[in-house]
């Protein structure tokens, strides 16, 4: 009885399991740290995003951030920025194990199905990174059904009084396909801002540090490579997502649409305005985005070679069983 290498063998199913697991596992893990750390620089930032017009002194910016708790003591401001955390908690968490830990099984699965395809079109050197990057772009974009949970958390963040005295059963009995408002425009942002994501991060792992096999990368080498690609996809989708948080901003009975309020932003704010709220999102670069997606595959690859040991040990035993 034989058994060739990468063949359905009785380690193949196991072996598979503890790749999912601990992909969604590190992915969840590295969601909650975020979510626990930088949620009010998440807060900060929608808030200059759906202010409108210039912001003149410290007074007004004082305002514009802490709202109505501009006038009150330090920790009143503090608390003032952690709204909408419950929904906060439920997007981050879901949304990290999806992308994240998604990732690496649609690109497992590209690969084998596509792999040829894509060194024939750009060379064996590029086709790893350029594999990566279209995985993240398909997981930025299924993303989108988890938005009625991040339109929440940003009109939470932003306009708590939509949400006054409702409950979760309520709102989304209510407002129904209206929480999908800027979804053409959160898969304009996700797209290339999850390629960007993923494709920077192994290009920089395989043409700046000539890793072989990503999962050998150490934690330095996978934070320098996560600062490339986060860097690369806040902005490159700064503009699609100043235009999203509008969008999901407003109340559920305001008619506007997203080209609408696209040409509104243009014509009154000019086309600066499209990157309102880039400086305090590229200073979470670091310690949020970053940190939270070097975690994530930091885990991620510990757990593969993990699996990978498991497997061979498994297959040895498996292909080599003892006499009887």
């Amino acid at each position: 009885r034989t058994h060739v290498a990468g063949s359905m063998g009785p380690d193949s199913g196991e072996r598979k399991g503890l790749k999912t697991s601990g992909r969604l596992a590190g992915s969840g893990l590295a969601g909650l740290s975020e979510l626990l750390i930088f949620h009010p620089v998440d807060t900060v930032a929608k808030r200059l995003m759906t202010h409108h017009g210039g912001i003149r002194g410290m007074s007004q910016l004082n305002e514009v951030i802490f709202r109505e708790a501009a006038s009150q003591s330090l920790s009143t401001k503090a608390g003032s920025l952690f709204p909408g955390l419950g929904f906060a908690a439920a997007y981050k968490l879901l949304q990290r194990c999806w992308k994240f830990g998604g990732q690496p099984i649609v690109r497992d699965a590209l690969a084998a199905s596509q792999g040829e395809r894509f060194e024939r079109a750009v060379g064996r050197k590029r086709a790893r990174a350029l594999l990566s990057a279209t995985a993240g772009s398909i997981m930025g974009v299924s993303e989108v059904v988890l938005l009625p949970l991040d339109v929440l958390k940003i009109r939470a963040q932003t306009n708590p009084e939509a949400l006054r005295g409702k409950g979760i059963v309520q709102l989304f009995w209510n407002e129904g396909s209206s929480l999908y408002r800027g979804a053409g425009w959160t898969v304009l942002r996700n797209a290339p801002g999850s390629f960007a994501l993923f494709g920077g991060s192994t290009a920089v792992k395989e043409w700046v540090f000539r890793l072989e096999d990503e999962t050998e990368a150490s934690f330095l080498q996978t934070s320098l490579a996560s600062v490339a690609g986060a860097t690369a996809s806040i902005t490159v989708a700064a503009p699609m997502d100043v235009v999203k948080t509008r969008i999901q901003a407003r109340s559920a009975d305001d008619p506007k649409s997203g080209l609408r309020i696209f040409g509104e932003l243009i014509a009154t704010e000019g086309p600066g305005a499209l990157f309102k709220g880039l400086v305090p999102k590229l200073l979470t670069v670091g310690p949020k985005l970053v940190f939270s997606f070097t975690v994530a595959q930091y885990l991620i690859a510990i757990t593969d070679r993990l699996a990978g040991a498991r497997g061979c040990v498994l297959c040895i035993v498996y292909c080599n069983p003892p006499p009887t």
